[in-house]
């Protein structure tokens, strides 16, 4: 009778197999977006880099990944809500682009990771230090004072007759009122007389080239953000129409028409924000992540633009750039 009771036993083991043979569910991991312009599409442009950059590290978008985007298209009162459906969605991780983004991140308690635009993240009080952010908050920092001192000396290799610039950032929009002090810092440092141009709304752009119009500067420096951003239209126009040479922070605008830009190399920023992102996955605190700095910068000449203001190029300009638009 034992032995019997034992065959079947043994039996049933058999059925039932080692608990290693029973299938585990993968586990899902949840990343949001939110930002100051329009939602970022993981199909394209720098979500696709960020998304790409995580593939690579063994995350697939629709498998084990869900991607939710939000995005204000500047109108910045919409934000709260789009972070609490981030809340509502489970996101494990928020990356963002700009201050305002970063900061209604920060207060949700989401660990977030800060792309780009949002400034000084210490100076705006977004993280303790660079080297132990404490808090919920990591990501990658400004390097305004580096980068104006840069896009100055080139303003003035392109013309050494430079005495004033004009200065265009959203005085709304703290993260970018740092940028441009730093940019004025830098500015005075080298002996250029600063066109302080903030604006806080779209109206606010016909009184700044009002401005300009009574007070030629001999160029414009915009900061950019989503109200500039969203402005660029008017300012090349403007730029064009006056024939002033002006510098902008991002490659796109000066693929768009800008004369010239210098900045981070922005696919670097979302790879690095994506393993920054892969690391929070695998739950390690942003408290614990230092802030990082971009490596890699890109001057972009848009030669095209150079001729129709009437400007020759110096051949020790564009053997600096590291793409020319002809």
């Amino acid at each position: 009778m034992q032995r019997r009771k034992f065959i079947i036993l043994l039996a049933g083991a058999a059925l039932i197999g080692p608990p290693t043979a029973i299938a585990q569910t993968p586990k899902v991991y949840r990343l949001g977006t939110l930002t100051a312009g329009a939602p970022m599409s993981p199909a394209s442009g720098e979500a696709a880099v960020l998304i790409g950059a995580l593939t690579q590290r063994g995350y697939t978008l629709g498998q084990n990944l869900t991607y939710e985007a939000r995005g204000a298209a500047g109108k910045l009162s919409q934000m709260p809500q789009q972070m609490q459906e981030l809340k509502t969605a489970n996101v494990d991780v928020v990356v963002t682009v700009s201050y305002p983004a970063a900061l209604i991140a920060k207060s949700s308690g989401i660990p977030t990771v800060i792309a780009t635009g949002s400034g000084d993240p210490v100076a705006s009080g977004l993280v303790a230090s660079l080297a132990r952010p404490g808090g919920n908050v990591t990501g990658l920092s400004d390097v305004a004072t580096t980068l104006s001192t840069k896009r100055l000396s080139l303003l003035k290799e392109l013309l050494p007759q430079l005495r004033r610039v004009a200065m265009l950032w959203n005085k709304g929009d703290r993260g970018m009122s740092l940028r441009y002090e730093a940019s004025a810092v830098a500015a005075r440092e080298l002996g250029v007389i600063v066109q302080p141009l903030g604006v806080s709304e779209p109206d606010d752009f016909i009184e700044a080239f009002d401005t300009m119009n009574r007070e030629r500067p001999d160029a414009i420096l915009m900061v950019s953000d989503s109200l500039t951003l969203l402005n660029r239209r008017r300012v090349f126009e403007y730029a064009a129409e006056r024939r002033l040479p002006a510098i902008y922070e991002t490659d796109s605008l000066t693929r768009e028409g800008g004369l010239m830009s210098y900045g981070p190399d922005r696919r670097e920023i979302f790879e690095r924000s994506a393993a920054l992102v892969d690391r929070i996955f695998k739950g390690a605190k942003p408290a614990d992540l230092p802030v990082e700095q971009p490596t890699r910068f890109l001057f972009v000449l848009n030669l095209n633009t150079a001729k129709a203001l009437g400007l020759t190029v110096p051949n020790t300009l564009l053997a600096t750039a590291d793409e020319v638009i002809e």
